[in-house]
């Protein structure tokens, strides 16, 4: 064709016109087009502007292995709602698993232990049996998370537990007398939430290593907390149930109080999920059924964007493609929701469990499979199923 002997930078200004159906079309002319239009450069425009290609808006690409017009065509799956759902994993008693992903592991944890199952390649399901299991917890392990070398567990039995992920060597962090509700690490530093109404500091250099370097009252139960990429401070969600504000922003390394977020929480709207975009935009939910985007930027006081749970259920967790989408779990009837952040009404909703009034305990996502935890069961969402040519 003609058009392909354009000079590349002039082709390139053509291309980035067409739209996904027509890009595609185009492709099929000839090899040389087809070749042409395969490369990424084509379609990152197209990959920034739509939901979960792996694409963040500042433009770093998480999935760099998978080709963008592939994770383009995926993408519309998640956007129409069509995905396979599958049960990777059942146990015989309810429980409060929380899960995380870290490439191709997925990590989760049941009553006092947390296993990792390597994801077979090119698909969602476990590869045969798990390939580690941490454990140490009396009580069962409310939250965990994870660091390039480390898995770093609260429990109800108020210990925190430092996992080395290479091997069995674990360290206990013992100052919480009662149940540890959340942790984050980043940066060598750990901040842990609990029912007993405090946070606290704690040192992951090796220097320090299990030192507790501060602690907060908090005057009321720690449903969450989040680290800040900058490192400079961190957030606390409590159960705003006494005259506190539940959002509070702290500095890290003196431990004061930086702002509130928020000033219109009714009682009993406790912060159960809060998640870092930048260091200036964070994600959170909770009890009072709205998932609220703030812009520390902007304004503290009032959040910039938010979006209501519409069957008023509360909002367990959440998880965002840094981005335009989050995914949201809900309180009932394991009810997942897709959002699209320029919009102001739920993109999709997969109704995981229609019989039993399990909660959306914890969720997560790559740029092909949505995994979701239930009481008894861990389910897996995969959007390349049959379908996702439509819009050739």
């Amino acid at each position: 064709m003609f058009l392909f002997q354009l000079p590349e930078d002039v082709l390139f200004l053509v291309l980035s016109y067409l739209d996904p159906r027509s890009l595609c079309r185009l492709s099929q002319a000839c090899k040389r087009s087809y070749q042409f239009i395969s490369r990424d450069v084509v379609w990152r425009k197209i990959a920034k502007d739509i939901i979960n290609t792996g694409l963040t808006r500042q433009g770093i690409d998480l999935c760099p292995s998978i080709p963008l017009k592939d994770r383009v065509r995926v993408s519309h799956n998640w956007i129409n709602g069509v995905c396979r759902k599958e049960i990777l994993l059942k146990w015989k008693i309810n429980l409060l698993p929380w899960i995380q992903l870290d490439c191709d592991v997925l990590y989760l944890s049941q009553a006092a232990n947390i296993s990792a199952y390597h994801l077979r390649a090119g698909g969602g399901k476990f590869q045969n049996k798990r390939v580690a299991l941490f454990s140490g917890h009396r009580e069962d392990v409310c939250r965990f998370t994870l660091t390039d070398t480390h898995l770093i567990s609260a429990g109800g039995d108020g210990k925190i537990i430092v996992h080395d992920k290479g091997s069995d060597y674990s360290v206990e962090y013992y100052g919480h007398n009662q149940e540890v509700n959340c942790i984050d690490c980043k940066g060598g530093v750990i901040v842990s939430g609990s029912r007993d109404k405090t946070s606290k500091i704690w040192a992951l250099t090796p220097d320090r290593f299990g030192q507790c370097l501060h602690t907060i009252p908090m005057y009321d139960r720690v449903w969450s907390v989040a680290i800040s990429p900058s490192l400079c401070t961190f957030v606390t969600g409590t159960a705003c149930c006494e005259n506190f504000a539940p959002l509070r922003i702290w500095d890290t390394e003196r431990c004061h109080l930086v702002s509130c977020l928020g000033t219109e929480f009714r009682r009993g709207a406790g912060v159960l999920d809060i998640i870092y975009e930048s260091p200036f935009q964070l994600l959170t939910c909770g009890y009072d059924t709205f998932i609220r985007y703030w812009d520390l930027r902007i304004c503290s006081r009032k959040c910039v964007m938010e979006w209501e749970e519409p069957h008023d259920s509360a909002l367990y967790c959440i998880k965002t493609d840094k981005n335009h989408m989050i995914a949201s779990g809900s309180s009932y009837y394991g009810v997942v929701r897709l959002w699209d952040k320029r919009q102001t009404r739920c993109l999709q909703m997969f109704q995981l469990a229609p019989t039993t009034s399990s909660p959306v305990y914890s969720l997560c996502f790559n740029s092909t499979h949505l995994y979701a935890a239930l009481a008894s069961v861990l389910y897996s969402l995969d959007f390349r199923t049959a379908g996702s040519q439509s819009w050739k």
